[in-house]
């Protein structure tokens, strides 16, 4: 199984963007659709977006379509959350991991907290 470190949390303001990375720990992760997904407090963790393993196929959630973009690099085993015009909703942890199924195990996350 892939293993997979999530960073570039932190602080923003509304309005304000951020942009995660996704490093996975083998080359193997280039067979896979991969997914971003989050987890509110008190909420289950849901899906986000999702990028073919080619990178040409894309998905969103409705909440975050036209303000969040997936990207992802096969030859760096690296994968991207580009978050733009942040709300105050999208506070939660952030988690990335193979597109649904996902793998069992699951990262650290990496917290994105939007505050005025």
């Amino acid at each position: 199984q892939v293993q997979f470190v999530e960073s570039g949390g932190g602080l923003v303001q509304p309005g304000g963007s951020l942009r995660l990375s996704c490093a996975a720990s083998s080359s193997i992760f280039s067979i896979y659709a991969m997914a971003w997904y989050r987890q509110a407090p008190g909420k289950q963790r849901e899906l986000v977006a999702s990028i073919a393993k080619g990178g040409g196929n894309t998905f969103y959630v409705d909440s975050v379509k036209g303000r969040f973009t997936i990207s992802r690099d096969n030859a760096k085993r690296m994968m991207y959350l580009q978050m733009n015009s942040l709300k105050f909703e999208d506070t939660a942890v952030y988690y990335c991991n193979k597109g649904l199924p996902s793998f069992p195990s699951w990262g650290q996350g990496t917290q994105v907290t939007v505050s005025s």
